[in-house]
């Protein structure tokens, strides 16, 4: 008999819920507390939990290891200890007796294998980069776990499961790539029999195993990647990522004071957003949820009531248009004039192989008929990069520049939208404006020195005066 039919509708209907929780979000035993709570009032969603390394310890084990590689292993094991520490005093106080010590073994162990991979750096024995993502996994392989034992002291049903028996990924150490197929088959199988038994799986983000059985790990925003990545071999009804800020905000709070969460984006405006230096999202964490379209829910851990911003296949256009400014620094500009562009096929393709050989993505892109101009935020090749772009015409740098976007569906097709953004800001010296590339974002480039003052008055103008008067309604 065939049970696959009805093996496919269980899966179908348990449409669990996966709950990421940042590095803020469990730096100390306030804030595992709050954590347990949250996954408590979540167990009828059938939660899935998915953990980032208590802040502050992913640092100090990179640190570990460039201290290692100099030669100064002693000090690397040393500047670990507190950060142990830190995972000790929490299970001493979460924990009865016999599981604070279960933990307290768990750690010494990490302590043990982690000295053994330093002193492997130091001694070269082994590739670097395999053993920098072994060691820099173990920040996650212990907060993870420790949730896990949080969780279950707790009357919560819970176990810890290893994110290298769900996640396969390629070789590509430190920024590794999931194999799909080979993913989604062992998450199911590893997640599915917990979540129909009621038990909440947690997993370790960031890390997975390479098909050779190496661990790895997949570069910036890995924890959300990996919420995102489950939630799609779970068929998840929602992604929700805590961290410490109530969704995605209108602009960076650091420097706009009266930002404010937006209540809905689409997955376009979210990603434009993530990749022009909104810091909540990273564009490719949400892929997978957005391939499968997924909502992604980005919730305050520190105040779970407060202010959500929901990330859907679809977002209404906002009565201003302007949805949120984002923004950008240390970015680098560079010209490359050429009468030879001038009715001529393959001058492009030619200035992107260039930048293709070094390995340099670039950001904003705009074209005349004699110059290409396009923006970078990573120089580490700018100088040879010069080089064989002076092949190809007159080439002029321009360092130290900024750049603003500023989002929100049907910004393309709403009429006088750029005439505003440019007259609120008509005494700033605007470059490499580019804005028929995509219909939710005007992007361009600045001094650097101006972006604070830019942002701040481009978000008075859209956003403040609106706010106060939706607040005053809302209040009578």
């Amino acid at each position: 008999m065939d049970f696959r039919p009805w093996t496919l509708d269980l899966r179908l209907n348990m449409n669990p819920l996966v709950m990421k929780f940042g590095g803020t979000s469990v730096a100390d035993e306030a804030a595992f507390r709050r954590v347990r709570e949250i996954v408590r009032a979540s167990l009828a969603s059938r939660p899935v939990v998915v953990l980032s390394a208590m802040s502050g310890v992913t640092d100090a084990l990179i640190s570990s290891v460039e201290l290692a590689s100099d030669g100064a292993t002693d000090h690397a094991i040393a500047a670990l200890a507190e950060h142990f520490d830190r995972h000790l005093t929490i299970a001493r106080s979460l924990l009865s007796n016999l599981p604070a010590e279960n933990y307290a073994s768990e750690v010494q162990r990490a302590r043990v294998k982690i000295k053994e991979l330093l002193d492997s750096v130091a001694s070269r024995t082994m590739p670097l980069p395999v053993l920098r993502d072994e060691i820099l996994s173990y920040g996650e392989q212990l907060s993870a776990s420790l949730m896990a034992m949080v969780l279950g002291s707790h009357d919560l049903s819970a176990q810890y499961v290893d994110a290298r028996r769900c996640i396969f990924t390629d070789d590509q150490y430190g920024c590794a790539a999931p194999i799909v197929i080979r993913t989604d088959e062992a998450t199911r199988a590893e997640l599915e029999p917990l979540i129909a038994k009621s038990i909440v799986p947690v997993i370790g983000g960031f890390f997975g195993s390479s098909l050779g059985g190496a661990t790895t790990t997949l570069g910036r925003g890995g924890s959300d990647y990996t919420a995102a990545i489950l939630g799609s071999a779970l068929g998840a009804r929602e992604i929700q990522i805590w961290t410490d800020v109530h969704g995605v905000l209108t602009a960076d709070p650091r420097i706009v004071e009266r930002a404010h969460s937006i209540p809905r984006l689409s997955f376009s405006e979210a990603a434009e957003l993530a990749y022009f230096g909104a810091k909540v999202l990273h564009p490719k964490t949400i892929q997978p949820a957005v391939e499968h379209s997924i909502p992604v829910r980005i919730c305050n851990s520190r105040s779970p009531a407060g202010g959500t911003t929901l990330v859907c296949a679809e977002s209404e256009t906002s009565p201003q248009t302007v949805k949120a400014i984002a923004h950008k620094t240390g970015v680098t500009t560079i010209q490359v004039t050429s009468a030879r562009m001038l009715g001529a096929y393959g001058f492009l393709r030619a200035i992107f192989e260039i930048f293709d050989r070094h390995k340099t993505v670039v950001d904003v892109v705009t074209t005349s008929e004699v110059s290409v101009s396009l923006s970078l935020d990573n120089t580490h090749q700018l100088a040879p990069l010069i080089k064989e772009l002076e092949s190809l015409g007159t080439v002029s740098v321009e360092e130290h520049r900024a750049i603003v976007c500023v989002v929100g569906e049907g910004l393309r097709a709403t009429p006088g939208i750029a005439g505003r953004i440019f007259s609120i800001i008509g005494d700033i010296t605007v470059s490499l404006i580019s804005q028929g590339a995509s219909r939710i974002n005007l992007t361009f480039a600045i001094d650097e020195d101006r972006v604070v003052e830019v942002v701040r008055r481009l978000h008075a103008g859209f956003f403040e005066s609106n706010h106060e008067s939706a607040s005053a309604v809302g209040a009578a």
